[in-house]
């Protein structure tokens, strides 16, 4: 687990931090006593987590895009990083579809002027660039995938994503061969305050508060689904392990144990459940674009080289997702269940 003695008083800039995942990420770093840096855009969604819980109040806050370089370099320049964690990207499979130019836009020129931003105006203690588990090549045998597998994702958001990679990797060896450099490949993440479109927990919560049975486009994919807190724990220890030995640095699966890798059927089962109220789930036949029906990651160098080991059951993330939800209708102050959840998984070493 990430340590307070590490990052305690730790500058820290994080792109993205106005997202589901970035707004997590604030509230553990403000758990742990760092001062946040938060380069993004608007919120993404309406609501989001972001303004629900005020994440605004906790960090140092800049509304800017990452394809913008100048203005870019001079937040990093402002903000004097002791850590960079690049979370900003369009993140959603089937958006990429619909504009493939922005996605890939954001996605490896945001890489790339990140990395121009360490590469001239001074490089962090520790440096970590967020992408996916979708930027390997799939031919779907049911194997889990390592990170040593062939980078090439299907479509464009997953292959705006491996090319993310290969700019990383580009950048580590050609400018950052002594420096704490690594990516991350997270799995399906869940949990409160994801309020986007095209996910299915947040389909399931939109469809139970209107109390109507959540549709399903493919309820036979396998997806390593995980509580949100696992990634960005297993990102954080990352950083702290890398900033200490050098030697850490690479890319990095981050997933669940192979027996949460649960198809969305069941996972739609599980929720339903913990919903309670008479929830429910429907099957439709889904004529959308392409999505891989079976995906799983091997966690084996994570658990290894880092010591990362997954806390929450994908049953007990299904219901601490229910549990925030729930408490937002109730009109709870979202920023204490978010810091209650926080503690509750054990995300911060005194």
């Amino acid at each position: 687990m990430p340590s307070r003695s590490f990052f305690s008083g730790k500058r820290v800039l994080l792109t993205g931090h106005s997202g589901f995942k970035g707004s997590w990420m604030c509230a553990i770093l403000d758990e742990l006593g760092a001062d946040t840096y938060g380069y993004s855009l608007e919120p993404p969604t309406d609501p989001s987590l972001f303004d629900v819980a005020g994440i605004g109040d906790i960090c140092t806050t800049e509304t800017g895009d990452v394809r913008d370089l100048p203005k870019l370099k001079e937040f990093y320049r402002r903000a004097r990083p002791d850590v960079v964690i690049h979370m900003a990207a369009q993140p959603i499979v089937r958006i990429g579809y619909r504009d493939p130019v922005t996605t890939y836009e954001t996605n490896v020129m945001g890489t790339v002027n990140v990395l121009e931003c360490a590469r001239t105006c001074g490089m962090p203690d520790s440096l970590l660039n967020i992408t996916t588990d979708k930027v390997y090549r799939n031919n779907e045998t049911g194997i889990p995938f390592r990170e040593t597998e062939p980078l090439d994702g299907f479509d464009p958001y997953s292959n705006s994503k491996s090319c993310s990679e290969l700019v990383t990797a580009s950048y580590s060896r050609s400018f950052f061969q002594d420096a704490a450099v690594s990516t991350a490949r997270a799995g399906n993440v869940i949990g409160g305050g994801d309020f986007a479109p095209d996910r299915i927990v947040p389909d399931c919560i939109r469809a139970a508060m209107a109390g109507r049975p959540v549709v399903l486009r493919n309820p036979g994919s396998v997806r390593p689904y995980q509580h949100v807190l696992e990634p960005l724990t297993a990102y954080l220890d990352i950083i702290e392990r890398q900033s200490e030995d050098h030697t850490l640095s690479g890319s990095y699966n981050v997933g669940p144990l192979e027996e949460d890798c649960v198809t969305t059927g069941q996972l739609a089962e599980m929720f339903c459940t913990a919903w309670g109220e008479g929830a429910s789930y429907i099957c439709e036949g889904d004529s959308g674009p392409h999505e891989a029906g079976l995906l799983r990651l091997d966690i084996a160098k994570i658990r290894n080289d880092i010591g990362f080991e997954p806390r929450w059951r994908v049953r007990e993330a299904v219901g601490k997702t229910v549990e925030w939800a729930q408490s937002w209708m109730d009109g709870e102050d979202m920023l204490e269940r978010t810091r209650a959840q926080i503690r509750e998984y054990g995300a911060v070493v005194r």
